[in-house]
């Protein structure tokens, strides 16, 4: 067993199932992996708006937590004839008096900017506004023989701002466009084909290929990873801001991960990074509370759920 302070690995990381029964997405936390789970099956995992709000707390929840360095996305599929991750949104909920129009799009923007680097496991086949949480991951795995589909204009809508300009910039206008003026299902073949997925898998090696790239992430000097993040996004969204992307280089080579990360190098070993900031400029000090990011000992603590 490595020593306190070694470096972080998921390894061993345990694919516990989602809590029993039916009901809101649960969120579970082992160390610095979050895992969620859509948990209605015998719906296909459709999205009510209760889910929605739950994960908005969730992701509020993670983003709050600086030990979190890798969230999870993933569903329940069990008993289903056919996997599905989700059927997008729970239609009778627009017929509702309380509906909130905004409330869905709210969910893949906060989803988009999580602080974690994030990591969708499509367990199944993907429809309607599910597709456009899987485009906020940052990170995909996917499941051979599934599809994903777009009928938003089938139904009569046109879909939402935030969610159009994902599509085109995570898939190109001609994807994009097949998927909305076509309603068609296109294959998760089709989708990997142009970068969408880190890999895809059978359903047997889905959970071992999840835990291999999560260990991959979760290596990585987390303040880097998080600030190279916010700046690819920005970017796919068409925003250039060199100002502010300079500040985020200027503060990775002034912290100690940097420091770290050069000599580990040198040493020929793994980096232990914690995501704290060195010495500045002129000598001065511009340490982040190192509570903010905490080194990560091994082995994990206990998974602690909520939700």
């Amino acid at each position: 067993m490595p020593h306190e302070g070694a470096p972080f690995s998921v390894q061993a990381m345990s694919t516990a199932p989602p809590p029993a029964g039916e009901g809101p997405p649960s969120l579970a936390i082992d160390g610095a992996v979050a895992t969620i789970h859509l948990r209605r099956p015998s719906q296909r995992n459709s999205l009510h708006d209760v889910d929605l709000h739950t994960l908005l707390r969730h992701f509020a929840q993670l983003d709050a937590d600086a030990a979190v360095r890798v969230v999870v996305l993933s569903a329940t599929t069990e008993g289903q004839a056919r996997p599905v991750f989700s059927a997008g949104y729970f239609v009778a909920g627009f017929d509702s008096g309380a509906h909130d129009p905004m409330l869905f799009e709210r969910v893949p923007e906060a989803l988009a900017r999580l602080r974690p680097i994030t990591v969708c496991a499509l367990r199944g086949s993907v429809y309607g506004g599910a597709t456009d949480l899987v485009l906020a991951c940052d990170l995909r795995i996917g499941l051979r023989g599934t599809e994903w589909r777009m009928p938003a204009a089938a139904l009569g809508l046109h879909y939402y701002p935030s969610g159009l300009r994902r599509y085109v910039s995570r898939l190109g206008l001609g994807l994009a466009q097949r998927a909305f003026l076509t309603a068609q299902a296109l294959t998760i073949e089709e989708l990997a084909a142009v970068g969408l997925f880190h890999c895809l898998t059978d359903a047997e090696g889905l959970d071992a290929a999840v835990v291999d790239l999560v260990d991959s992430v979760a290596q990585l000097a987390p303040l880097a990873a998080q600030l190279t993040k916010q700046s690819l996004n920005e970017l796919a969204a068409g925003g250039y801001d060199e100002p502010s992307l300079r500040e985020r280089e200027l503060r990775t080579t002034r912290s100690a991960d940097f420091a770290e990360g050069r000599e580990a190098f040198v040493q020929r070993r793994a980096a232990r990074f914690n995501g704290g900031i060195g010495a500045g400029a002129r000598g001065s000090a511009i340490r982040e509370n190192d509570a903010q990011y905490p080194r990560i000992a091994w082995p994990p603590a206990p998974a602690r759920e909520s939700g």
